[in-house]
């Protein structure tokens, strides 16, 4: 089965590979398999599967990975399916509708 894949080229996960030490958590509570670990170091196998969770970014016990957590264009497009109003990964439109960057 495939990992849920949301929009291409928005995730706002980083990784410093320079500054992973290899401990392998970000694959241990990843839940969509973002990442692997190959030559004693973290890489990102799919970036465009990161739901934003901030999981990896939270159990990083080198500071290796940023990502934040709760504003991509995943969220809005789950709220928006959801009939809620709200952020954007762009912002709130004024009206409080979501902006429409997605």
């Amino acid at each position: 089965m495939s990992p849920l894949r949301y929009i291409d080229d928005v995730v706002t996960l980083r990784l410093e590979v320079a500054r992973c030490n290899g401990c392998g958590l970000c694959v241990a509570v990843c839940p969509h398999a973002v990442f692997l670990i190959a030559d004693g170091r973290a890489s990102i196998a799919d970036r465009d599967a990161c739901m934003e969770c901030g999981a990896c970014a939270r159990n990083c016990e080198a500071r290796a990975i940023s990502v934040q957590s709760g504003v991509g264009c995943a969220e809005a497009l789950i709220n928006q399916a959801l009939g809620r109003k709200g952020e954007c990964c762009c912002g709130p439109s004024e009206d409080g509708a979501s902006s429409g960057c997605c």
